[in-house]
């Protein structure tokens, strides 16, 4: 579990996640260092980092799953949906019962599955999904628990860039409906910049923010935006940030 706030540094009530100074070691190897970053109710902020560089430490603290060695990592309440890299589907279960896992709300099952796109499919096993259409499903089983704050370990690494492309503006258009706090951890620098309203740069392990850039763009983002010289020009900030610290 995170560790309380000491007095001195006292959580803010309106960041669902707010993180302080925290460090982690794996008995004498430093993986974080220092670490302070907060989400804002309804933002979505992005992290990037070389490999190893303790992006997956960082979300796991945030999520109570591990403990810190310093500082803390404050949720404002237990409303937090994880997603993995792995869709970790339940390979007995249906598409509309593996949806419903989390929620009693059966309308907003029903909703999300038809926003993306899996309505149709609602009676396949996860064995007879494309690894997309499990990577939906898995965003509809946590989303469908209404969390206020979500993690994200790179959910759309594995995917071709065609199939990751359209479950960005799927997570967009969700996030839009729902209005969840998001951290995700991604690679991929346009990835980050096309979803986030932030975007944190981390070090090298032990990791430690250096760098963290404001997204300027409007909520409401579209394909086009990619190819755009403001687009280029923020990733190149960010892969120079980056660059200059792997």
């Amino acid at each position: 579990m995170a560790l309380s706030a000491p007095s001195a540094a006292r959580p803010s009530p309106h960041h669902p996640l707010q993180v302080e100074h925290l460090g982690h070691r794996f008995d004498t190897t430093a993986v974080l260092s220092d670490v302070s970053l907060h989400v804002a109710a309804n933002e979505i902020v992005a992290i990037v980092g070389p490999s190893g560089c303790g992006k997956t430490t960082l979300l796991r603290t945030c999520a109570g799953l591990l403990s810190p060695t310093s500082g803390f990592a404050h949720r404002a309440d237990r409303a937090v949906g994880f997603v993995f890299q792995e869709p970790a589907l339940l390979a007995w279960r249906r598409v509309a019962h593996n949806a419903a896992l989390l929620s009693a709300d059966q309308a907003l099952v029903e909703r999300l599955l038809s926003v993306s796109g899996l309505a149709e499919h609602r009676d396949k096993w996860p064995h007879q999904l494309s690894g997309g259409m499990k990577m939906r499903l898995s965003l509809v089983r946590t989303l469908a628990a209404r969390p206020s704050l979500v993690l994200l370990d790179e959910p759309f690494g594995a995917l071709d860039q065609i199939t990751r492309h359209r479950l960005h503006d799927e997570f967009a258009l969700l996030h839009t409906e729902q209005k969840f706090a998001a951290l995700l951890v991604t690679h991929a620098i346009d990835e980050a910049v096309y979803l986030a309203d932030r975007v944190v740069v981390m070090s090298q392990a032990p990791g430690r923010i250096v760098g963290e850039f404001a997204v300027p763009f409007s909520r409401a983002r579209s394909a086009s935006l990619r190819y755009s010289p403001e687009f280029g020009d923020l990733c190149g900030r960010i892969a120079h940030c980056l660059e200059a610290h792997a």
